[in-house]
């Protein structure tokens, strides 16, 4: 005799598998759940590694077409300075031993050779300051720019002083800005000695946050106003813009001034 199972037990057993089977569903969806989130985070993960591997080729890029933008700097200044110094020997020296078969050399022709042969000598090493890694902060640049305007007006009768108010003396300046503003003192320099009929120049430097400022001023006859775009001022004012700068010049009272603005941080 088979015995009927009470309808309350059949209901309570149907309850027990659906409940059964939602928990086992609903283990289901914890796990797909679970991995889908543990594949998102793995698809996070490697499309951040390869944003940051994107990041760090793009910088080897930048820096790849820095250096090659440095060795073309390189190359058009050593062709400058260093190829002009050398056909110039060249020239001398045909000169020189033309005069030694006619027996005639003067001391100013040799003078002049011995000049020239000093001229490359200093391009060279200034080439090689701005190369110098050690020499790539604040500190180093200014006390070699003051060095070279004291050493090249100590050949004459003018007298120098200068004065600086530095504040972050180690702050890097790439090697791009150190040469730009070490030629355009010089050029300075150059016309100081040769047109100014100055007895005294000041070479003053402030630093402005990550701004510096440099004024060359003399007191000689001035400057005049249809010459401003000679004595190589074109050239001055071209190089201070290739580096982010301005540069200004102005006939005072007395004398001319020379305003150099350069932003540090230029790239």
């Amino acid at each position: 005799m088979i015995l009927a199972v009470p309808y309350e037990v059949k209901l309570t057993f149907a309850f027990a598998v659906v409940l059964l089977l939602l928990f086992i569903g609903f283990l289901i969806f914890v796990v797909l759940l679970y991995n889908k989130n543990q594949i998102n985070h793995i698809k996070e993960n490697q499309i951040k590694d390869i944003e940051h591997k994107n990041l760090i080729l793009q910088k080897e890029i930048e820096k790849q077409k820095s250096l090659q933008s440095e060795r073309e700097r390189i190359s058009h200044d050593m062709h400058d300075d260093i190829g002009a110094g050398l056909s110039a020997i060249k020239l001398q020296s045909e000169i020189l031993k033309h005069n030694i078969d006619n027996k005639s050399i003067s001391k100013t022709e040799i003078d002049e050779l011995i000049r020239i042969s000093e001229e490359i000598n200093l391009s060279m090493r200034e080439i090689l300051w701005s190369l110098n890694s050690s020499n790539d902060n604040l500190r180093r640049m200014i006390d070699y720019c003051q060095n070279y305007v004291d050493s090249y007006l100590s050949k004459t009768d003018i007298e120098f002083s200068y004065s600086q108010n530095i504040e972050n003396p180690d702050k890097i300046v790439s090697a791009e800005i150190r040469r730009n503003v070490l030629l355009i003192i010089k050029e300075a320099c150059h016309n100081i000695v040769k047109h100014s009929q100055a007895t005294h120049v000041s070479f003053d430097v402030k630093e402005n946050q990550n701004d510096i400022a440099i004024t060359i001023q003399d007191n000689g006859i001035g400057i005049q106003q249809e010459r401003v775009d000679g004595y190589g001022l074109t050239t001055m004012k071209s190089r201070a813009e290739s580096i982010g700068g301005d540069f200004e010049i102005c006939k005072e009272s007395k004398g001319t001034k020379i305003n150099i603005s350069i932003k540090l941080d230029h790239e």
